[in-house]
């Protein structure tokens, strides 16, 4: 849309698509919180979430927060004419990431502290200066060498021609026991997905509802736990023996 413009949002033409972009920052903001964390950048949105290594109603929480996202943008896209959006959500593990920016600006508060302790400047100072911290170099830890991240970023991409296209929710069958969606997850077939150079093999289904799952025992039902997602992702690693030796 902003392309027929020449990528100009002041040309009268451009008001569709800048309505749009708003539009969606609005909801992708109605949707996040402290359990469904978000980024967004222009026209798309990463959420995120370690997942827990025992207990899958976190699986279940974030696939239901996701869901719940993609509607109501496909409402709001629907309701104004509007193509859709596409969502993916890919599962895989992740290192630290950098946490520059963040030590950097908690050093400081911390400094503003200190001289308020000491009396050197007012609360009200104290205030004035931490409300002026800015990040000269940002960044979000758990997106950095996140390779969930790059497993959904590399099938989004490839779209259409590895029949991931239109706008759909398609999800990782890594997070589903045996790789099989539970009969609460309605969905069309799973659409085999490899990427060489990264060595991704995998397949996605597209969803288009979640029912109540139901549970067997403490457990929701057909979902995995992290640590069944990481051993499915990495089975030669042992996983299970590795966590259980490091405590």
């Amino acid at each position: 849309m902003i392309g027929t413009t020449g990528l100009n949002p002041v040309d009268e033409r451009a008001k569709d698509a800048v309505a749009r972009l708003r539009a969606f920052h609005r909801v992708v903001a109605e949707h996040s919180g402290r359990h469904y964390r978000t980024l967004v950048i222009n026209d798309g949105a990463v959420a995120y979430r370690d997942l827990s290594l025992r207990d899958n109603g976190v699986t279940h929480d974030f696939l239901q927060r996701s869901h719940a996202l993609f509607r109501a943008i496909d409402a709001s896209e629907r309701r104004n004419g509007w193509p859709g959006a596409r969502m993916v959500i890919g599962a895989g593990f992740r290192a630290k990431g950098s946490r520059r920016g963040i030590d950097d600006a908690e050093r400081r508060v911390d400094r503003i502290l200190e001289q308020m302790a000491a009396a050197e400047i007012s609360a009200e100072e104290a205030v004035r200066q931490a409300a002026s911290i800015q990040r000269y170099a940002d960044g979000i830890p758990q997106l950095q060498a996140n390779f969930a991240f790059t497993r959904a970023y590399v099938a989004e991409a490839a779209g259409s021609r590895a029949g991931l296209g239109g706008p759909k929710m398609f999800v990782d069958t890594t997070i589903f026991d045996d790789s099989t969606p539970p009969s609460w997850v309605r969905c069309g077939p799973a659409i085999p997905f490899s990427e060489a150079g990264l060595q991704i093999n995998c397949q996605f289904v597209p969803v288009t509802d979640l029912a109540a799952p139901g549970k067997v025992g403490n457990r929701i039902r057909g979902l995995r736990d992290g640590l069944d997602i990481g051993s499915a992702l990495a089975p030669t690693l042992e996983l299970r023996g590795l966590i259980t030796a490091s405590r």
